[in-house]
C-alpha cells in the first residue's frame, strides 16, 4: 500500500509532460542555445508581445489589420514554442486569406490558448532561479 501511495504522489507532483505544456521548453531551450536566463527573458518578452497583438486583434476593424495581428501572433508563438497558439493563429489566418470571416468563436479559442500560455509563463517566472 505504501508503494501505491508513493506512485500516486509522483503522478500528482510531477511536472507537466512535454505534450501537456503550453510552451515546448525543449524547443525554447534550443532557440536560446541552452541559456536559461535568456529563456526567461524570452518568455517575458513573448508574454508582452502576445498580449499586445491579441488586444490589437480584438480591436481590428480591417482585413489587413486582422491578418497582420494573426501573423504576428503566429510568428512569435512558433518562435517561443507555443505551438497550440501558433496553430490556432495560422488556421484563422488561412481562413481569412481564403475569404472566410473570422468568427468570434475562433477569436475566443485563440484567447483561451493565449491565457493558458500566459498563466504557464507566470508560473515559470514565479519559480525562476536566482
Amino acid at each position: 500500500m505504501a508503494q501505491r501511495t508513493a506512485i500516486a504522489e509522483q503522478i500528482y507532483t510531477a511536472p507537466l509532460t512535454k505534450a501537456e505544456r503550453p510552451i515546448d521548453l525543449v524547443h525554447l531551450a534550443k532557440q536560446c542555445l541552452g541559456d536559461e536566463h535568456l529563456e526567461y527573458e524570452i518568455m517575458r518578452m513573448y508574454d508582452t508581445t502576445v498580449k499586445t497583438y491579441f488586444d490589437r486583434l480584438k480591436l481590428s476593424s480591417s482585413h489587413d489589420d486582422l491578418v497582420l495581428n494573426l501573423h504576428s501572433i503566429k510568428g512569435a508563438s512558433g518562435g517561443v514554442g507555443a505551438f497550440s497558439v501558433a496553430n490556432l493563429a495560422k488556421t484563422a489566418e488561412v481562413e481569412l486569406q481564403a475569404g472566410r470571416p473570422l468568427s468570434p468563436e475562433r477569436i475566443d479559442d485563440l484567447g483561451m490558448a493565449i491565457e493558458e500560455v500566459r498563466a504557464f509563463i507566470a508560473h515559470m517566472l514565479d519559480n525562476e532561479p536566482a
